[in-house]
């Protein structure tokens, strides 16, 4: 038997991570007009006609006349569905529901017999609230309500309207069920308003947090998963990646960061950026590739020296090998046998540099007897635009990773978008194929991929410091 009970709503089946618990009983809230009998009709519609599920459709309040024409606008034919004894559509008060569900092999237990049903709506659970009974009774109703549910293994939507300001009387309903979804309207730009869906709770399901958007189509409810976005086909991952040596971050990106593509780390002071940035260039060196350093000021070959040593890299051995450089804008004492791997461009000026960058470095990158030598650049953008200024990046940037691209190389950029400005981290952005961000706020650090060749984002993921490597773990 399924753990899940697929709703064949590609999009919310994804926020559950299948579909709902299978024998669930989920409240279904918002305001009028948010599409709450669509969603719910949808979901036993789709278990009608796709997954061979029958069900039950009780309403309080609507006729079944109005509710078959409405459906009939997305194609659903009901009585259809109700003539094969896999849909029906039932008119009852909440009292008669009550007594007839209590009743031994009354009304509603044959009912589900003899259609094997599966799934059931009841439409609206807000009319058991109206009265003068206490919150004690109403609550005792709603657990007799659900328990029956749970007795004939129903997954269940159980519809409630929302007013402007919700009672907080009826706030316990929320602990009694297994799953809430909210269906938001709000205002949206100047004339449009926006229709959000977000998953409150889900016992016994992962789900993905947050708001997202929804339509209401000619065909239905048609959900869009934050964060979805058009897959980039000029990259194929499949064996193309080198991991980053961060679990949760390879998740994310599909196995690791591709061969050939430029990604930015976009940081500011307060986040510790130093792990995340060594972990991936360690990897580019453990998988083979040659390594190429622009050095900030607050970071020195010694620096790096015992940060890769860290991670079981001995710099020494792959400068020896000529597998590593380092570009210094700084007047700095090179380190013992460090002194070849060093591209000093500390006195040059931006034409200079240009040449160097371009040129220079040309005869370290071609010095391998291996044609099919790969390269990975690790790029301080800060660097750049304090010794060379804003719009030498503006001019070289995009013209140096074009350069890069083509001859197969991979980079990885630092970078402080908001000290760029917006103009100038837009630029920078649209000139990469990934962005990874990571900034504190309170006492915490985050880090989010915003950008990704197949289209991905994340949302946050807070930073545990960990004492074995790669010494962060995303959660």
């Amino acid at each position: 038997m399924s753990q899940y009970t697929s709703t064949g709503i590609h999009g919310l089946d994804f926020l559950l991570n299948g579909g709902f618990p299978a024998g669930a009983s989920i409240l279904i809230e918002g305001l009028p007009g948010t599409g709450k009998t669509n969603l719910s009709m949808q979901f036993l519609y789709n278990g009608a006609v796709q997954y061979d599920e029958p069900g039950i459709y009780i309403t309080f309040e609507e006729l079944p006349g109005q509710l078959y024409k409405e459906m009939k606008a997305f194609g659903w034919d009901i009585p259809a569905l109700e003539r094969e004894n896999k849909l029906r559509v039932l008119c009852i008060s909440p009292q008669v529901l009550l007594e007839q569900m209590e009743r031994q092999n009354g009304l509603f237990e044959q009912m589900i017999q003899e259609m094997d049903c599966k799934r059931i709506v009841i439409d609206s659970i807000s009319l058991f609230q109206i009265g003068d009974d206490s919150v004690e009774i109403k609550r005792k109703t709603l657990y007799k309500l659900r328990n029956i549910l749970r007795k004939f293994n129903l997954t269940a939507l159980l519809i409630q309207e929302q007013t402007a300001a919700i009672d907080p009387e009826v706030s316990y309903i929320n602990y009694v069920v297994d799953g809430v979804i909210r269906l938001s309207l709000k205002d949206f730009k100047e004339h449009y308003r926006q229709r959000t869906l977000e998953v409150l709770k889900m016992r016994g399901r992962k789900i993905v947090e947050g708001e997202h958007i929804y339509r209401i189509t000619d065909k239905g409810i048609q959900l869009l998963p934050a964060f979805s976005m058009v897959e980039d086909k000029s990259h194929l991952y499949e064996s193309n990646t080198v991991t980053t040596g961060i679990a949760k971050l390879d998740q994310l990106l599909d196995g690791g960061i591709p061969h050939g593509s430029a990604f930015i780390i976009d940081t500011n002071s307060k986040a510790n950026y130093k792990y995340l940035a060594a972990s991936i260039a360690v990897n580019r060196l453990l998988a083979g590739e040659s390594l190429i350093i622009l050095l900030s000021s607050l970071s020195t070959i010694n620096d790096i020296e015992f940060l890769y040593e860290l991670y079981g890299v001995n710099l020494k051995e792959y400068v020896e090998k000529k597998k590593i450089f380092f570009i210094e804008h700084y007047n700095r004492p090179s380190p013992p046998g460090f002194e070849g791997a060093i591209i000093d461009v500390s006195n040059l000026d931006n034409d200079e540099y240009r040449k160097i960058i371009v040129n220079g470095l040309e005869p370290f990158t071609h010095s391998t007897l291996n044609p099919e030598e790969k390269w990975f650049v690790y790029y301080d953008l800060n660097t750049i635009v304090s010794q060379r200024g804003k719009a030498f990046l503006e001019t070289f940037y995009a013209e140096e990773i074009s350069r890069l691209n083509s001859a197969g190389f991979s980079v990885l950029s630092l970078s402080n978008f908001t000290e760029l400005g917006p103009q100038l981290s837009s630029f920078v952005e649209r000139t990469s194929n990934g962005v990874i961000k990571t900034w504190v706020e309170g006492s915490y650090q985050y880090v989010q991929l915003l950008k990704s060749p197949l289209g991905k984002m994340s949302s946050p993921l807070l930073v545990e410091n960990i004492n074995i490597k790669p010494f962060i773990n995303l959660i």
